[in-house]
């Protein structure tokens, strides 16, 4: 099987719009708010949008009031934390750990009663593969 994954910087600007090629490759932030999936409340599960790979279920997604889709939890060993200190801050970036594109940030500000974390990713680094939940 041949390998689709992106090689370089330019074959990732081919793959992707340019706004999430700003976002997934040069770590930029889409403004808040301004998120396709900020608000959605579908089921399913959350692939990043540069390379497919499962990130998050919507289990562990709620409303954080920060303008970013916000999860308390990641997929087992679906991204990586890398420590971030750029525009004055220091913050734990949060990657795709299969082609380790930005994803957006994890603070210790979530809900206390699961993980106390918050995952706040950027909506363009996302696609949904919503699920009809199964009725009990």
């Amino acid at each position: 099987m041949k390998n689709t994954m992106p090689q370089n910087e330019n074959e990732w600007k081919e793959k992707l719009s340019p706004e999430a090629f700003e976002v997934l490759r040069l770590g930029k932030t889409e403004a808040p708010h301004s998120g396709k999936y900020t608000y959605v409340k579908d089921d399913g599960v959350y692939r990043c949008a540069a390379c497919g790979a499962q990130l998050f279920s919507s289990d562990t997604k709620f409303d954080s009031g920060s303008g970013w889709p916000s999860f308390d939890d990641a997929l087992p060993e679906a991204v990586e934390i890398r420590e971030d200190n750029s525009h004055g801050m220091r913050r734990s970036e949060v990657i795709c750990a299969q082609c380790k594109s930005h994803l957006g940030h994890v603070f210790d500000d979530g809900p206390k009663e699961t993980t106390g974390k918050r995952y706040c990713i950027n909506s363009v680094c996302l696609d949904l593969e919503s699920q009809e939940k199964k009725k009990k």
